[in-house]
């Protein structure tokens, strides 16, 4: 491919694809489309949708639609905003042919196997019964094999098609021209074993009973695919349809969300959704963020707080301004990157793709050489013909073209309800191989929040006073510290005193005057220049908190230094919980840090990590990675911020705190929307039981095509037990994946 093809301009497009049948279809429609110039196209059977990036200059939209249809199937282009989509529910039609076909083949199998109701006849009224199964209800086997014909392919609906027409075909030329149409010929239901059977057998209860299996069949799979999409489909049904918009009066009108803008505000009630993400102007309550985020504990926001789109206002009157709308939203965004999990491929689905792409014409093939042989050696038409059409309807290439899709599904859909973002299928076996987790530690294994601590007053001094001091002066300052300071004076006193004649000195510390005393706080330096030294009490606790990597503020006023407040970034609750999950899972734990060695090992004593690396500037964080997996090990990294990319990007498997920024989750393999470090082990465990479920399917469906075949081959499969037993192997296949949705976290 040329530099210019490469740098071409790509758009993407979603296509539904109707008339897809077993992974072969899939295969030749994705073939086609990857046909055309400037085309990659990713066809998913599970989700019936072609994943197309394309050149718009070289191919419009109408080629891709075009190209399907050149392959006997048909697609749609995405309506336009605000149009109606009517989706039909595909399972209703399947239901109706279902039902006519079990009504009318239950009969038909009664008097083929019970000898007393073999009445004079009887075969005649069989065919009655049997006829209108095979021709109407298995209509839209026989119309796919059709359309499959005109364009020189086989699927799995020429398989079905040609067993049940060949089973039909037989019975009336028996009926018409052989002994079968005499009264009584025909005995109870007979083994294929039995050789000896002669060529006027009648194969009626075989064509209706496989049509009506393989209908049960289809029924429940589209059921079961329907509940494997249903995490997404919630997902993206989550948001609100209406708004209570404020005008430039305050007065509040309800609209569409659809016709909200950036910028615009909101209300908010409690009980309501929040129509979009927004930071709150006014008001204060708790959101519950459970649908988005997995986490059930409702979140406490007030002004200035961002909340996301989809969210529930479990409290008080809210006043949103909206900052994402539309397709920018944090909603649309996690279902953006869950549908592109869903539509791409594991590389263990690579093996089933070339295996479906050849199977039907070797199934074929090796059913006209099952009634050659046997003929050829002497075993009876009867006998030959029954091996031969159970060879055609036990193959089943449905179940090998499922057991990747319904598992991504149901797993990555699963994912998104607990915050678990997996942006693809490669991903899976990252998860697998990975011996080293490296947590960055601020934002990741600490809240990257200051917090005041331990109050140290000199003595003869009440800690309580050093706290309201130090807390109203800080109040006035907007440094982090300062916020932690006043946070925790303000959770004591209901009010903090006024202060009077503030100043700030950057780097060293505030100043101010509460009531009639002169405060100072800051560094011990910054109290020493005002000639207010520490005690040796005090200096003993200063030295203590910063080999600890924590901060020491000092406190004083009417020339003398009257206390200590201790300031540090505070461990998560669930760090220590998160880290001991991970060993759990064989994971070897990592703390990586920009922070002092002191700092750094402080807080890998306190969440129990062994392994520190301490001291490392930002651009090094990649190398830092590089060199371990240089040294043999496979690395998943978690980090949050900006300078985290980098080394996101450079691990076998990177994983992005969703509290963090767009750079680090855009770089990551995975996106933990909570900010939860236990959710790390969470995301590790699902992809690694996707990832096993994936590889049981393959196994059933490779297992049971290479044990299958040979013994329909063999004449020891009656047909029946045949169209049962392909049914069978694709519904178990779906409903082994969504054994996935009963995944939860350990908590």
């Amino acid at each position: 491919m040329s530099q210019a093809v490469k740098n071409a301009p790509e758009e993407r497009l979603d296509l539904p694809i109707e008339g897809m049948t077993c992974s072969s279809c899939a295969g030749r429609v994705e073939k086609r489309l990857n046909e055309l110039d400037g085309v990659e196209a990713t066809v998913n059977f599970a989700t019936e949708r072609a994943t197309v990036s394309f050149d718009p200059a070289r191919v419009a939209p109408e080629d891709l639609v075009g190209a399907v249809a050149d392959v006997g199937y048909s697609a749609a282009l995405p309506k336009a905003a605000g149009e109606a989509v009517e989706e039909a529910d595909p399972t209703e039609e399947l239901r109706r042919r279902l039902i006519f076909s079990a009504v009318l083949s239950v009969p038909v199998l009664a008097m083929a196997m019970i000898e007393p109701l073999q009445f004079e006849n009887w075969q005649w009224l069989s065919l009655q019964l049997a006829t209108p199964v095979v021709l109407w209800a298995g209509w839209p086997f026989h119309k796919a094999a059709w359309q499959n014909l005109k364009h020189g392919a086989a699927t799995m609906d020429t398989l079905i098609s040609l067993g049940t027409l060949a089973a039909l075909g037989w019975s009336l030329y028996a009926l018409f021209f052989g002994d079968a149409g005499m009264p009584g010929m025909k005995m109870p239901f007979q083994l294929v074993t039995e050789r000896g059977a002669g060529g006027d057998e009648i194969y009626l209860e075989v064509a209706a009973v496989v049509t009506t299996f393989i209908l049960a069949g289809r029924y429940f799979e589209a059921r079961a695919k329907r509940r494997a999409g249903a995490a997404l489909e919630a997902l993206l049904d989550l948001g609100a349809k209406e708004v209570a918009l404020l005008d430039a009066d305050g007065n509040e009108r309800q609209v569409p969300v659809e016709q909200l803008a950036a910028g615009d505000r909101f209300v908010v009630r409690p009980g309501e959704k929040v129509a979009t993400d927004g930071v709150v102007e006014s008001g204060a309550s708790a959101v519950d963020q459970s649908l988005v985020t997995g986490e059930s504990v409702p979140v406490e926001v007030g002004p200035g707080d961002e909340v996301i789109g989809a969210t529930i206002n479990a409290g008080g009157r809210l006043v949103v301004r909206a900052t994402r709308i539309g397709e920018e939203t944090a909603l649309a965004q996690i279902a953006r990157l869950v549908t592109e999990a869903q539509s791409g491929k594991a590389p263990v689905q690579r093996l089933a793709d070339r295996v479906s792409g050849v199977f039907v014409p070797v199934v074929i093939a090796l059913a006209v050489g099952t009634l050659g042989f046997w003929l050829g050696n002497g075993a009876g038409a009867s006998f030959a013909f029954t091996a031969a059409v159970a060879v055609l309807i036990i193959a089943c290439p449905c179940a090998l073209g499922l057991a990747t899709p319904t598992a991504l599904l149901v797993g990555t859909g699963r994912g998104a309800q607990l915050g678990l973002l997996i942006k693809g299928p490669e991903v899976l076996e990252s998860t697998q191989q990975i011996d080293t987790v490296v947590l960055d530690k601020t934002g990741t294994v600490t809240s990257g929040e200051m917090a005041a601590g331990a109050v140290h007053p000199a003595p003869g001094v009440d800690e309580a006073e050093v706290l309201r001091l130090a807390g109203a002066v800080e109040d006035a300052s907007e440094h982090p510290i300062a916020a932690a300071i006043a946070a925790r004076a303000k959770e004591k006193f209901t009010l903090l005193p006024a202060v009077h004649e503030f100043a700030s000195s950057a780097g060293l510390g505030v100043q101010g005057v509460v009531g009639d005393r002169a405060v100072v706080v800051g560094r011990a330096s910054f109290l020493a220049d005002w000639a207010m030294h520490l005690p040796a009490e005090l200096e003993d606790a200063r030295r203590a908190a910063e080999s600890r990597g924590q901060t020491a503020i000092a406190v004083g006023w009417d020339g003398e230094a009257r206390g200590l407040l201790v300031v540090a970034d505070t461990v998560k609750p669930s760090s220590r919980e998160a880290i001991a999950e991970l060993r759990e899972l064989g994971l070897r734990p990592v703390l990586l840090t920009g922070d002092n060695e002191a700092t750094a090992k402080a807080v890998a004593a306190e969440v129990e990590i062994d392994e520190v690396i301490a001291e490392v500037l930002p651009d090094e964080k990649a190398a830092t990675i590089e060199r371990l997996q240089a040294e043999g090990r496979t690395v998943a990294m978690v980090g949050d911020g900006v300078n985290d990319a980098p080394a996101l990007a450079q691990a076998n498997l990177g994983l992005a705190i969703g509290t963090g920024t767009d750079v680090a989750i855009e770089a990551s393999d995975i996106t933990l929307i909570s900010g939860d470090p236990r959710a790390i082990a969470d995301a590790i465990r699902l992809s690694r039981r996707t990832l096993e479920t994936i590889k049981g399917n393959l196994f059933w469906a490779f297992a049971y095509n290479v044990a299958a075949l040979p013994l329909a081959a063999a004449g020891f499969l009656n047909p029946l037990i045949a169209g049962a037993a392909m049914a069978f192997s694709s519904v178990f296949v779906v409903t082994n994946s969504l054994r996935l949705r009963a995944f939860s976290p350990r908590r």
